[in-house]
């Protein structure tokens, strides 16, 4: 979706400004939104496509004015709320007003948390299939502009670009945060010229693009 999450290219927003030495975390809240938000995860209510297009779809004046980790709890707030397992009263007053929701998966033993952090969620799936393109093809992105979560950035869309790697068989994020199935394609690495992409520079850009992202250049 297009939204205030996808800044990459847009003007008016001033220069990105590092923190000298910045810290992980920058509060003690932060590592226990972080926490709480992966345990969360591992519930099975929802998929980590989903879980970002929650954070995507704040309001543009509450993203752009909230601190990293306040994006990711009001997206794990939101989350909730729309499954019922928590409601606004109970979030305001830090009471619990209505009954637990069976999650999909029970919360993992502490013994076992730090393997499965280990492990992680692989989204590479058996390859249904030929790859339609390979490394060294010339390549245009589509000018999509979906409604809901997709990994193609605003500024890469329509602009031409050189397939550099294929990435293997992977979960469509564009399907799998719609609730529609991982629907997995081919991905690939696409090289693009910055001056195609910003208008200047002499650098290339790599972006990781699924196949339905991008057509084949004409001629």
């Amino acid at each position: 979706m297009n939204g205030p999450h996808d800044m990459g290219g847009m003007q008016c927003y001033g220069p990105v400004e590092p923190e000298a030495d910045e810290p992980v975390f920058h509060g003690e809240w932060e590592k226990r939104a972080l926490a709480i938000t992966v345990a969360m995860g591992g519930t099975g209510m929802w998929n980590l496509d989903q879980s970002r297009f929650a954070r995507e779809s704040l309001p543009p004046v509450q993203y752009l004015s909230s601190s990293y980790y306040q994006i990711w709890l009001a997206g794990l707030e939101s989350l909730m709320k729309a499954r019922g397992m928590v409601t606004g009263s109970e979030l305001d007053g830090g009471r619990l007003d209505i009954p637990p929701v069976e999650t999909k998966r029970p919360a993992a033993d502490r013994s076992v948390m730090k393997t499965i952090l280990a492990t992680g969620g692989p989204v590479s799936r058996e390859a249904s299939g030929e790859p339609a393109f390979k490394a060294g093809d010339a390549i245009l992105t589509r000018n999509n502009h979906p409604a809901g979560h997709t990994r193609l950035p605003r500024y890469a869309r329509g602009k031409p670009g050189v397939i550099a790697a294929i990435q293997g068989f992977h979960v469509f994020p564009d399907s799998n945060a719609s609730g529609k199935g991982e629907d997995p394609h081919w991905l690939y690495s696409v090289a693009f010229k910055a001056r195609d992409l910003f208008g200047s520079g002499s650098h290339e850009v790599l972006l990781d693009c699924w196949e339905p992202y991008l057509e084949r250049a004409a001629g």
